[in-house]
């Protein structure tokens, strides 16, 4: 199918049509060639020791709890919201944990159940006021950061609560049995996972580029296409090759894989995601268009606080126990996993693997950063300086386009 729009009177071609979609493209995958150059520039700094086995291993370890909240924080900055209270929150709720196998007495299990549960109430609890009674969120977050903060101080009583169950721990700090054995050193299932999500990913964007075409929009250019499925592959495999020298398949890059499939599903794919983006883009015309922003709104809060939730349930595995200052910054690191993964300062805009590629360059940054023996106080800089440039670089493409 053609169209005169966008089209050379002289030639028929569409040289307009293909500068505005080499644009596109450059600006969705500007995020991942900067993670690509930033791991390139700490390995040749570190002299190859970014990329050893162990710290590829901690690397997912160390920033799941990021990648965690990033995921929902997503969903609440693209309705056009901020949410300040979710390392609190991610610090109360794993006290809540710890004291439900300490001196409840709760299998594991269970106490993850009741965590997921009290991040529901954390979550409705907030949007009740946010949704329900129209006090800005950025208030009501700052309000919960002090009130959950304080209520961590109080359940641990200033101290720490350790000795938590081995399978509690492998939660944060566990990998996946070698369950197909290994060659000398290399996990066998790891390499095989790694195949599978190789397999998933290429049948998931065949199909959606199927889709694109039966619908007649726009798709990328197919040299575009598969340079981006042939590095992500290459990319896959070669992580597996790293965690399968090291101890295999860590149990939370499982619970992580879930997650972005999941919600990458839910933003994209379902009416609840078209409500989020439309809320954020137009909120008046969302609410026109017949949306139920209170529902939506109160619907993101809960998500925010399971989600919440299960990143204190992680941290508190990863860390073995529960202390009363567990959570510092971690909002201010999701808020800015997010930002650096293209979400628009207004809303409207964000993906969920865009945050979670923003989260690992900030996770990139400070273990690069640590094994270079790097000043805290210079780290703190740093990382605020990529985020200024992130958001500076978002507006500034934004005004080109808008050209």
């Amino acid at each position: 199918m053609t169209t005169q729009t966008g089209t050379s009177p002289a030639t028929g071609s569409a040289p307009a049509a293909g500068s505005r979609r080499l644009a596109t493209d450059l600006r969705q995958y500007g995020i991942l060639a900067a993670l690509v150059v930033i791991i390139g520039l700490f390995e040749v700094l570190t002299g190859g020791r970014l990329l050893m086995p162990g710290n590829v291993n901690n690397l997912i370890q160390q920033n799941s709890y990021v990648l965690i909240l990033a995921i929902g924080m997503v969903m609440v900055i693209i309705a056009g919201h901020i949410d300040l209270s979710v390392g609190s929150a991610v610090a109360m709720i794993g006290a809540v944990a710890a004291l439900a196998m300490s001196e409840w007495h709760l299998p594991w299990w269970l106490a993850v159940i009741v965590s997921l549960l009290v991040g529901a109430v954390v979550g409705a609890w907030q949007g009740f006021w946010v949704a329900l009674m129209g006090i800005p969120a950025f208030i009501v977050t700052l309000a919960g950061m002090l009130l959950f903060r304080g209520l961590t101080l109080i359940f641990l009583h200033g101290g720490t609560i350790g000795g938590l169950p081995n399978e509690f721990v492998a939660i944060g700090a566990g990998w996946l049995p070698s369950w197909l054995g290994k060659i000398g050193r290399v996990d066998v299932l790891t390499l095989v996972l790694g195949l599978l999500a190789c397999a998933a990913l290429v049948a998931l964007q065949l199909v959606a580029r199927a889709g694109r075409r039966r619908l007649d929009l726009p798709v990328e250019g197919a040299a575009s296409f598969w340079v981006k499925i042939a590095l992500a592959v290459v990319a896959i495999m070669a992580v597996c090759w790293q965690l399968a020298n090291y101890s295999g398949t860590p149990i939370i890059l499982i619970i992580l894989a879930v997650l972005v499939v999941a919600y990458s599903f839910l933003l994209n794919r379902t009416v609840f995601g078209r409500h989020v983006y439309a809320m954020g883009g137009n909120l008046f015309a969302a609410v026109m268009s017949g949306v139920k922003t209170s529902r939506v709104n109160f619907a993101i809060f809960v998500n925010m606080g399971v989600l919440a939730a299960l990143a204190g349930v992680v941290s508190t595995a990863r860390a073995g126990s529960a202390v009363a200052s567990a959570g510092q910054n971690y909002e201010l690191d999701a808020i800015a996993a997010v930002f650096i993964g293209g979400a628009a300062v207004q809303g409207g805009v964000g993906t969920v693997t865009g945050a979670v590629i923003g989260g690992l360059v900030m996770g990139v940054l400070n273990m690069g950063l640590s094994i270079l023996s790097v000043d805290a106080a210079w780290q703190m800089a740093i990382k605020g300086l990529v985020l200024l440039l992130a958001v500076a670089f978002d507006l500034i493409n934004k005004r080109r386009g808008g050209r």
